[in-house]
């Protein structure tokens, strides 16, 4: 099974979701009217896009429907995956693929961070590069662990301490061990954080400052967002960007939800741009993210025509 399909069985769950609103809008006719525009919009949202990102989804769909002369909604729906497409933010460029980076991954405990960092590690060992890896979240044992064996899975050094040590000096620590080894991609995964806890997001800050200041190589902080949160990831991710000024995405657990939309939402609202997508547990489940092929799972096939009368317009 090639990824965009596996990215489109992963969000049927959000397809289906979003066709079921289509179909009632559709059973009315397919006329351009005020009650297609506001179904339009309105499915975009319950499936769970964002106001701001279904706005500008139709505002921009009804003033191409003017120009062009679009005759009904399936020569509305034709430019659709375009539409979502263009409203996701650009990567200027890609981080992971960079001479050097230092990535910083955030985000709340449970969204596949730790393990997100490990597969980034193993792709980039299999590449060739000089990888080492940063153990931050001296909180949970059980985070070092799971990166340790990720650490061995991709032959690949790790910097850690005692559990409950200070996160910003292992951050300090594997940039001087990065520098002497000469490592070109330095991954650091830190404690899972809930955006609600002031005092948390507050050394989180101070570990983001402490990289930036210390480090030789351009820094990026990365948030790690659970697609399943729907709208609390949403808010989530405000928090983040809010405190740390986020640099992108990456969005895990596309697979089975109905919430898949979130991913637009957030990367729209936030301006940020996604970098990779998570659609399973397994090493080449995590791939870079193609809005084209996102839009096209996210909607699927929307032509309720006929065959005939498709033949017809031909």
């Amino acid at each position: 099974m090639g990824f965009f399909d596996r990215i489109s069985k992963g969000l049927a769950r959000s397809r289906d979701k979003f066709r079921e609103q289509m179909n009632v809008l559709l059973d009315r006719g397919p006329d351009l009217d005020d009650d297609f525009w506001e179904g339009l919009e309105e499915a975009l949202i319950l499936s769970d896009v964002g106001g701001p990102a279904a706005m500008d989804i139709v505002e921009s769909l009804q003033d191409q429907a003017k120009r062009k002369a679009l005759p009904d909604a399936y020569a509305v729906f034709d430019m659709l995956y375009d539409q979502i497409a263009a409203t996701f933010t650009p990567a200027e460029q890609g981080i992971f693929d960079q001479e050097q980076a230092l990535v910083l991954f955030v985000g709340i405990n449970g969204t596949g961070k730790t393990t997100t960092v490990g597969k980034l590690a193993k792709e980039a060992s299999d590449a060739g590069r000089t990888v080492i890896l940063g153990s931050a979240d001296t909180f949970r044992a059980a985070a070092i662990e799971q990166l340790e064996v990720w650490s061995k899975r991709a032959d690949v050094p790790m910097v850690t301490r005692e559990r409950g040590s200070d996160p910003a000096s292992v951050c300090y620590d594997t940039i001087e061990k990065a520098e002497a080894m000469g490592a070109d991609l330095v991954l650091i995964d830190t404690a899972g954080r809930l955006h609600t806890s002031n005092d948390l997001m507050r050394e989180l800050e101070k570990v983001v400052s402490v990289v930036r200041k210390r480090a030789n190589m351009p820094v990026y902080t990365v948030l790690v967002i659970d697609a399943t949160t729907g709208q609390n990831g949403l808010q989530q991710a405000r928090e983040f960007n809010k405190a740390l000024d986020l640099d992108g995405l990456i969005v895990t657990k596309l697979d089975g939800t109905a919430k898949g939309g979130i991913a637009l939402a957030v990367s729209h609202e936030l301006e940020l741009p996604i970098y990779k997508i998570g659609v399973g547990e397994g090493i080449d489940d995590l791939r870079d993210f193609d809005a084209h092929d996102f839009a096209r799972a996210l909607v699927g096939d929307l032509d309720g025509r006929s065959a005939d009368d498709q033949a017809e317009e031909e």
